[in-house]
């Protein structure tokens, strides 16, 4: 998919404020209302655009610890990997999760209230699955997300748009 400056900078503009008004996003990105719409159209038809959502501060939504938690499944089974996979989506602690390579099938990012949260989470969750032969559990103690995706073959703009999650 090629992608010129216009293009670019509508995207990158839509990252910082998904909910600016088109006419802002026009004045910020130097072209007129009409062809940011369209071009934004054109970027969800394509397929680069999947949606908006309201990013949330995890200590204010009184799920301040953070933790990855590896998880490897046996049988390594299609049908289990995938029931193991639906499962786990459906955890409210659940806020990422990775199918990887490895060593593990699985790494999963969870938010929870404390640490006895984590613990119980892990324990009365996790370990009660049959199908679970291990865990490994990795305290975050900090949460930097880069905010600005570039498309490949940009060169990023990462300090300037990081966020940092507690």
């Amino acid at each position: 998919m090629e992608l010129d400056a216009v293009d670019m900078a509508l995207l990158r503009e839509l990252q910082n404020d998904a909910r600016q008004t088109n006419r802002d996003l026009a004045t910020k990105t130097g072209v007129s209302p009409s062809t940011s719409l369209e071009r934004v159209r054109l970027l969800k038809e394509r397929g680069l655009i999947t949606g908006y959502h309201a990013a949330l501060d995890l200590e204010a939504a009184g799920r301040p610890v953070q933790a990855l938690i590896s998880v490897r499944i046996r049988p390594p089974a299609r049908p289990v990997i995938e029931g193991f996979r639906e499962w786990a989506l459906q955890l409210p602690e659940v806020i990422a999760m990775f199918v990887t390579s490895g060593s593990h099938d699985f790494l999963l990012h969870i938010a929870v209230p404390d640490v006895n949260g984590l613990y119980a989470f892990v324990i009365d969750r996790l370990t009660e699955r049959r199908e679970v032969a291990d865990v490994q559990t990795t305290m975050a103690y900090e949460h930097v997300q880069s905010r600005i995706i570039e498309p490949a073959g940009v060169a990023p703009e990462r300090t300037r748009h990081a966020r940092r999650h507690r």
